[in-house]
């Protein structure tokens, strides 16, 4: 038992920092998992390199895992870690900077060699020139004292000894935050206990040890306890966004009875969610690993056409690639999903770096007049519900959807409360045409525009269909200058008509004032927490956040209407607010970044204080 201070915290961020090939997104995620199942409310945010393998101990080779655990409801990964893990100079001092003063450092002092330190581009030993004063510094032998822990292991290398450190690392973050190691101990056991049990042992072995340490040496004079939030009953769990996107489909397929083609190339950072479709298959899903991009939206417009529910994936730059077929699957007016897990930009861009840049790609990024309904998550979790939304939406109009995420929310995790049952969600009805009487491929529903859903075989269903223009009715090809005009309005007529299912915007706030702060998409943490500082105080200040950005709901106009300024937060350079003043006419001051990184809440703060006292 610890004689050792326990103080109580709302709230901590820590940060893991270390070289590309020190595991810190595996010691950040344990540590993730294992705060959720605590019951902390929590949100987290991986940052890493785009190179595979950078040179070890450089600054462009640094990998981070930042998260942000409280006793009660959290919105962001945190603007300032309170405990930062430097693995080697180049971690300390890309990361330094963030830091404020009085915050725990805890440096691996193995790594701080000189040629450590030439890699890093420092010029003198920062743990010696008084870089790290005013912080609560532990200089740690943590690469010694994992050899020393793993001595035992006589037959393994001193390199498989040294790749245990980050567990060493993990242990002692749990007990300095009284975390239990029972989650990271089955978690390992289930990596690595069937085929590479040596590797289990290691690892097991060098958690334990960490955590020890801690308990018995004298660097910590203090431990830390951050209690559950209250949180409402029912069963949770971490979730990242790709993850909770493959989730949402899934149960749209349920809840549609239909069985999902999943056609995708991989790119990063849409990969994961080809990756967790593909454990689903018990559920009817066929996931297809295409050649390119052009292939993967084509066979899912296959699926389309033979009566499953599609969906393709990508990021900016495969979502370029996919624009023709967009066009093709529009025309043709199929149901599919179309996921945009957006990154930096533009081109390749900065792979594994967030932005939110693709709006206007998404709104015009194919030739001729081509709308198609776009649909924003705005949180890891809420990717489950905005990718059931976009299945059930393509599938009563008839219509491809955008699905857009961001490489922040794709990558980040937050606790889940799943629900209580599939039939607690909304059932997607599904019709196939079998009646061959009065048939014509582009009669419409009345309500919804909709044309009727053929599969093909289907005996006297025969129907022509391509990307040439149709007749409105029959579906033949057409060159009919007025029939042109036609089938243009009516395709657009359908997505505006989707407003129907729009619910009306309900602010974060008064319906009335002087500042509206209007977001999308993964900003929604950053943004919620700045509104409700503001707030609290005492500023006139409210927030919607838009997960249909085509069509906008109804009462947007009216909202922006009752305020005397608009704020508009992007991580691009402003494509919503070029949006929102053409359509609306208003006066809309955009915070605009493209760093690859979020905003901190003080960032919006600071805006909204701006336009309020203005």
């Amino acid at each position: 038992m610890s004689t050792k201070q326990l103080e109580s915290l709302q709230q901590v961020v820590i940060r893991f920092a270390g070289d590309s090939g020190d595991g810190m997104q595996i010691t950040g995620t344990q540590f993730s998992n294992t705060t959720a199942i605590v019951g902390n409310d929590l949100a987290t945010f991986p940052d890493f390199p785009a190179e595979i393998r950078a040179p070890a101990g450089t600054l462009p080779g640094v990998s981070g895992f930042q998260v942000h655990f409280a006793a009660g409801e959290i919105f962001t990964p945190g603007d300032t870690p309170d405990v930062l893990v430097a693995m080697n100079p180049a971690a300390l001092k890309v990361n330094l900077q963030d830091m404020p003063p009085n915050s725990i450092l805890v440096i691996d002092t193995d790594a701080f060699s000189d040629r450590d330190l030439k890699k890093a581009e420092y010029e003198s030993n920062p743990l010696e020139d008084g870089s790290v004063d005013g912080f609560r510094t532990f200089a740690i032998p943590l690469t010694t004292l994992t050899e020393k822990a793993l001595r035992e292991f006589d037959d393994q290398t001193i390199k498989a000894k040294r790749r245990c450190k980050n567990f060493y690392s993990l242990g002692m973050m749990y007990w300095l935050f009284s975390r239990p190691l029972e989650t990271s101990e089955e978690w390992i056991e289930a990596k690595w206990g069937g085929k590479l049990p040596a590797v289990r042992d290691m690892n097991m072995t060098a958690l334990k040890a960490g955590y020890a340490y801690c308990e018995a040496a004298e660097e910590f004079q203090a431990r830390y306890e951050v209690a559950p939030a209250p949180s409402e009953p029912g069963t949770y769990r971490a979730i990242m966004g790709n993850d909770a996107v493959a989730l949402g489909l899934v149960a749209a397929s349920v809840r549609s009875k239909l069985p999902i083609f999943y056609g995708s190339y991989p790119i990063t950072p849409a990969s994961q969610v080809l990756h967790a479709l593909s454990k689903y298959k018990n559920f009817g899903v066929m996931t297809f690993q295409a050649e390119d991009e052009i292939a993967a939206i084509g066979s899912a417009i296959g699926a389309a056409f033979g009566g499953q529910l599609a969906v393709t994936g990508s990021s900016g730059p495969g979502i370029a690639l996919k624009g023709e077929a967009m066009g093709l699957a529009l025309m043709v007016e199929l149901p599919m999903v179309i996921i945009n897990v957006q990154r930096a930009g533009p081109s390749t861009g900065m792979p594994t770096k967030t932005e939110q840049s693709d709006l206007m790609q998404a709104f015009y990024g194919r030739n001729g007049d081509g709308p198609l309904p776009i649909i924003a998550a705005q949180s890891p979790a809420d990717c489950f519900n905005a990718a059931f939304e976009a299945a059930h939406i393509a599938l009563k109009y008839m219509v491809p959807v955008l699905l857009l995420t961001d490489g922040y929310i794709a990558n980040g995790a937050e606790p889940w409360k799943l629900p209580d049952s599939l039939e607690d969600l909304p059932e997607i009805p599904v019709n196939f045409r079998t009646d061959t009487e009065g048939f014509h491929a582009y009669a419409r529903n009345d309500s919804t525009l909709a044309r009727e859903w053929v599969r093909p075989g289907t005996p006297g269903l025969e129907h022509r269909v391509g990307g040439l223009e149709k007749d409105s009715l029959t579906g033949n090809v057409s060159y009919d200058p007025a029939n042109h005009q036609r089938m243009t309005e009516l395709r657009a007529e359908k997505v505006a008509r989707i407003v129907n299912d729009i619910p009306d915007l309900v602010p974060y706030g008064e319906d009335k004032g002087k500042v509206l702060v209007i977001g999308w998409g993964g900003t929604y943490g950053s943004i919620h927490s700045a509104v409700k500082r503001c707030q609290a105080d005492g500023l006139s200040v409210s927030q919607i956040h838009l997960r249909n950005l085509n069509p906008f709901p109804a009462n947007l106009g009216e909202l922006i209407g009752n305020f005397d300024h608009v704020l508009i937060p992007e991580l691009n350079a402003g494509q919503l607010s070029v949006l929102i003043r053409a359509k609306f006419l208003c006066d809309a001051k955009g915070l605009n970044k493209v760093e690859g990184q979020p905003f901190k809440t003080r960032e919006i703060m600071d805006s909204i204080r701006e336009l309020h006292d203005a």
